[in-house]
């Protein structure tokens, strides 16, 4: 588990990074179904774009502790389905969006859990090791 643990929040460190670095570089043309949604939501789409960069070099920052800390999993993990609450709140208020978004709500409401029993595999996997040395030694 630890080892899926590891992979999984690498995974998603990169993936956010790369996304956020798309949104920033295209725009309101990284939003599938987004059109010429104009200036405004242009730049905040850009802005929001680097903030997940940020999310990302945070999952990879977890990733790269020794062991990976269950406490920033749960949070970072928090945000991300914060992320596809607000997005079943824009269906509620507006109706079903584009296609890809609905996809990308799903991924949103089911990963998150998968992260929260994940979170502290390493730190138990660490644990068990560090119980079968003797004291003092």
């Amino acid at each position: 588990m630890a080892r899926v643990l590891r992979i999984l929040t690498q995974l998603m460190g990169w993936s956010c990074v790369a996304i956020g670095l798309l949104h920033v570089a295209l725009g309101n043309a990284a939003i599938p179904g987004a059109g010429s949604a104009g200036a405004t939501v242009d730049s905040w789409g850009r802005f929001m774009g680097a903030s997940f960069v940020g999310y990302g070099l945070a999952w990879l920052w977890a990733a790269r502790q020794r062991p990976i800390p269950a406490r920033a999993v749960r949070w970072l993990a928090g945000v991300f389905l914060l992320g596809g609450v607000g997005r079943l709140l824009s269906l509620a208020v507006h109706g079903w969006p584009q296609w890809f978004q609905i996809a990308l709500t799903v991924i949103e409401l089911s990963l998150p859990p998968v992260f929260f029993w994940l979170a502290d595999a390493e730190e138990r996997a660490r644990g068990s090791d560090v119980e079968a040395v003797p004291a003092g030694r």
